[in-house]
């Protein structure tokens, strides 16, 4: 979602890592310190999978290949769980290599971990790059994802001999929420869920549209209150030279590679400045890191620190959102349309293919109207109403939204006849109020982590982790242990 993971998350095109088919042990620095890690043996395979499960007319069996990321280096052959990450909206290597905990856990219960990568994203496009034509971009629905996910889990448990090992989906954002449907489809096959940052409720039409920006700006304000001050106050005095029409000084004043010329380029220019707020709250991380965008430690702290330490308060917010669009300096111009494309994620879509893909998405099933109103948060305002959204989703993809029906189709709120679901969420991250933050019944458990920012408990252990997540890891791996237990037993 903006993972996003825009972002959702998750959401987001990640652009800083590199892929290759198998890792070994390897030295890597973290924030100036040289330690050993140990990279998971994960192979890249394709999978052979319908196009259409559910209209045997539109494409007979046509079959496209599907990509899949496995490791069984520590599975007890036949017996070990099954670890299935349930992919987002993005290249499946950017989750795998951000998701160490379902690697240390697997170590620690002998489990086989699989990484499926969502159709229409990554390599798994399905028409190729013919795959976002209107006439061929319908199949990108998430019943079809999980129908993907059923199928795949359960011919490679055949393949392998693993008919007899219990099945634990993990997914981050858009990924946790089809962990819980997962879980909720198709219970048969899925034991048990770990949802990490699954917005189940706000992006099914449930509750307040300002939440989202609301929850970015309190990250800033709770860091220093004059952090959020000082934002708006930059925010409204581009919008007073906006009024006065003085584009040369706004284009001087941000660096922008060309001058704007029109209300449509400060919309984008506010755009632009707003996802590298929503990025730097997602992404408020401990240590430095790639995903999504290369960020620095504590990059809310970062953030505002050099807010409040500019001289002057545009040219401070140039370099506070530098942060995200020139982290390596080398950029000498920002350029709009490029490095920010609106869509209709208002946390944003990313770039590239992928970003058409969740666009799609979030113009069909995945509502995101999400608004800024400079009145319960620092940025201007933004609306992105019901109305703006099927204006654009007719113009862009020739559909028109369902509000209402992932409600419908994944029971929203009313999740109490669900069981063995792990609901966790960071008190940092953005998306976490439009998700489950309180237990529901004794398997339908919320965690939630203080200091913790988007999906921090599906990331690697490190030395930089706030207690909270450790607990909440500890946690996570007892349920996931007894639930595996528990369907063991009943295959007996």
């Amino acid at each position: 979602m903006a993972g996003r993971w825009t972002s959702l998350g998750i959401i987001l095109t990640v652009l800083c890592v590199h892929h290759v088919s198998a890792f070994s042990t390897s030295w890597k620095q973290s924030r100036g310190r040289e330690r050993l890690v140990a990279e998971p043996q994960l192979k890249e395979k394709f999978f052979t999978q319908i196009l259409d499960h559910f209209n045997y007319n539109s494409q007979g069996n046509g079959t496209y290949s599907q990509r899949y990321l496995i490791t069984d280096q520590y599975w007890t052959k036949g017996h070990g769980p099954v670890f299935f990450y349930t992919g987002n909206e993005g290249d499946v290597w950017d989750f795998a290599l951000n998701s160490g905990f379902i690697l240390e856990l697997a170590a620690k219960q002998e489990a086989l971990v699989i990484f499926a990568e969502h159709r229409y994203y990554g390599k798994s496009l399905p028409f190729g790059q013919e795959s976002f034509n209107i006439e061929n971009v319908g199949l990108l629905t998430v019943e079809q994802a999980l129908a993907d996910y059923a199928v795949m889990i359960t011919e490679l448990k055949e393949e392998l001999g693993a008919q007899k090992c219990p099945v634990i989906v993990f997914g981050g954002s858009y990924g946790g929420m089809l962990s819980v449907y997962m879980r909720t489809r198709y219970p048969n096959i899925v034991a048990g869920a770990l949802a990490a940052s699954a917005p189940i409720l706000s992006t099914a039409g449930l509750g307040d549209s300002g939440q989202f920006f609301r929850d970015v700006t309190a990250d800033f304000q709770n860091y220093k209150p004059e952090c959020k001050d000082s934002v708006k106050a930059a925010f409204q005095k581009l919008q007073t030279l906006a009024q006065q029409q003085d584009y040369a000084r706004i284009q001087s004043a941000f660096s922008l590679c060309k001058t704007p010329s029109s209300d449509m380029d400060l919309h984008q220019l506010n755009g632009f400045l707003r996802n590298a707020f929503t990025l730097l709250a997602m992404m408020d991380y401990p240590y430095d890191t790639s995903f999504m965008s290369k960020m620095p430690a504590f990059p809310v702290k970062v953030a505002c620190e050099v807010m409040l330490n500019g001289t002057e308060v545009l040219s401070a917010l140039r370099d506070t959102v530098g942060i995200v669009y020139n982290s390596t300096g080398k950029e000498t111009c920002f350029d709009l349309y490029s490095l920010y494309v609106e869509c209709a994620d208002p946390t944003g879509c990313g770039l590239g293919f992928n970003s058409y893909a969740w666009d799609y998405q979030a113009c069909t099933e995945i509502e995101m109207c999400f608004e800024s109103n400079n009145v319960t948060d620092m940025f201007p305002p933004m609306p992105f109403t019901q109305s703006m959204r099927q204006e654009y989703c007719a113009k862009q993809w020739a559909v028109l939204p369902r509000p209402g029906w992932l409600k419908t189709q994944y029971w929203g709120d009313a999740l109490s006849t669900a069981s063995n679901i792990i609901f966790s969420n960071g008190d940092l991250d953005p998306w976490a109020n439009g998700g489950i933050r309180k237990s529901l019944s004794e398997s339908l458990i919320a965690i939630n982590i203080e200091d913790g920012a988007h999906h921090l408990d599906l990331r690697a252990s490190t030395e930089y982790d706030p207690a909270s997540v450790i607990k909440a890891r500890q946690q996570e791996a007892t349920i996931i242990a007894q639930w595996v237990k528990a369907a063991r037993e009943k295959m007996l």
